[in-house]
């Protein structure tokens, strides 16, 4: 947009100076050409003076010898029937015709011009006094004007494209903070907001994009909240099943199920906690991805040894911060773990891997055929809602992430969360 808009310029002031400036030039020559004529008429003028005060030719040819341009050469005086006096140059043809039609005229010739001013004497004779006017003449000062003009013109083009190209920056830097503002918006930065600037069309575009982006932040944390209510209201079935599970007879199976009712509510606490954070405190929030795994892995291993699921748990000597909310990560993972345990036959065997680039969930099942489709919201296949891994890649992305599905070291599938690093403070 710049470059067209300083080519644009750049061809209006060309058009514009071209159209002045030719003009400008013809007139120049033009009254250059005047000049010099009207110079020699002038000299011309001073010997009609002298014929009429006496017709001698020795007075004459002083007369001519005074004047500038005879004694350059460059002035005569044609007397009747008397050969010319001083240095004629027009023909004589040209000569006669003048003193035939009493009138002055102009010829011209190779290398200048003759003026030719008829002079009538006693008796009824007529003499012409020739003045020529050399090209030098003519065009004096016509090369030095016009190089002042084409200069001017320089200026006045470059000076206009360098304006033209300052406000087209000023035009494009604010397209492109607005551009740069709607492309982090669409990566899921609710947070950016552009600065109004450049003319009143652009500025009212910026200040739509702030309402939008304002909008749309409070959408999602009333939809977040709304979750957060919805989970809340899972507390009161969840506390009719503990008080029925307090009533079972003391054994095994009742402490496994009060420990799995603690860590039902544990879970619905974190997810109100993260579901109820705005989305600029989302932004800057991170959890411990190990911390995390450790907790869900505990709870699933019960689930893994009950079916005979071989699990081996590679990385994790480290913190991972990831950018995510407790909630949230959960969520994320049980959706990992959750698959195997879904799409695998009881005794499959799963690979839990953690790393700074995220986590890889390996198993020696059958893999995914479509990994497109499991990731698609509705009937993925087997009877599932497909929600699973779909949940696990959006909030991936949410997090500047990605969730990639392929092939595992296990002969079966492979599902990796992707996350950038989160910030430490946090941990």
């Amino acid at each position: 947009m710049r470059l067209t808009l300083t080519r644009l310029a750049l061809a209006i002031t060309s058009m514009v100076a071209l159209a002045f400036l030719v003009p400008l030039a013809i007139l120049t020559r033009q009254i250059a050409h005047d000049r010099a004529v009207g110079d020699a008429r002038q000299q011309a003028t001073a010997i009609v003076v002298a014929l009429a005060v006496d017709t001698d030719p020795a007075l004459l040819d002083q007369a001519v010898a005074s004047t500038a341009a005879g004694s350059d050469g460059r002035l005569a005086v044609h007397l009747p029937d008397l050969d010319a006096i001083g240095s004629p140059r027009a023909a004589a043809s040209d000569v006669d015709a003048a003193a035939r039609d009493r009138r002055p005229s102009i010829v011209e010739y190779d290398g200048g011009l003759a003026y030719l001013q008829p002079s009538v004497l006693d008796g009824g004779r007529t003499a012409v006094i020739e003045v020529f006017v050399p090209d030098d003449q003519i065009n004096r000062g016509v090369w030095p004007a016009w190089l002042a003009l084409a200069g001017l013109a320089v200026v006045l083009v470059a000076g206009s494209t360098l304006v033209a190209d300052r406000l087209g920056a000023r035009l494009v830097r604010a397209t492109r903070e607005l551009a740069a503002g709607a492309r982090r918006l669409g990566d899921g930065d609710l947070s950016v907001r552009v600065e109004p600037a450049g003319p009143p069309e652009l500025t009212d575009a910026a200040r739509s994009f702030n309402t939008m982006a304002d909008n749309m932040r409070q959408l999602i944390d009333n939809e977040r909240e709304l979750a957060a209510d919805l989970s809340h209201r899972l507390r009161t079935p969840l506390t009719a099943l503990r008080l029925d599970a307090e009533a079972l007879p003391r054994g095994a199976v009742a402490d496994r199920m009060a420990q799995a009712f603690d860590m039902l509510d544990d879970e619905l606490e974190a997810i109100i906690t993260g579901a109820r954070l705005s989305s600029g405190t989302r932004a800057n929030h991170s959890t411990d991805l190990v911390e995390v795994l450790a907790d869900r892995l505990a709870f699933w291993s019960v689930l893994a040894e009950d079916q005979g699921r071989p699990t081996t748990v590679v990385g994790g000597e480290r913190p991972v911060p990831v950018p995510l909310p407790r909630g949230e990560l959960i969520l994320a993972i049980d959706a990992l773990l959750g698959n195997v345990f879904a799409h695998t036959p009881e005794g499959t065997a799963f690979l839990v891997g953690v790393s700074p680039e995220g986590l890889v969930v390996d198993d020696a099942g059958p893999g995914i055929a479509d990994p497109a489709a499991a990731v698609r919201r509705g009937v993925s296949g087997s009877g599932s809602t497909g929600l699973g891994l779909d949940i696990a890649q959006r909030i991936a992305q949410s997090a500047g992430g990605r969730l990639d599905i392929g092939r595992g070291r296990l002969g079966g599938a492979r599902v990796a969360l992707l996350l950038p690093p989160g910030p430490r403070s946090d941990l």
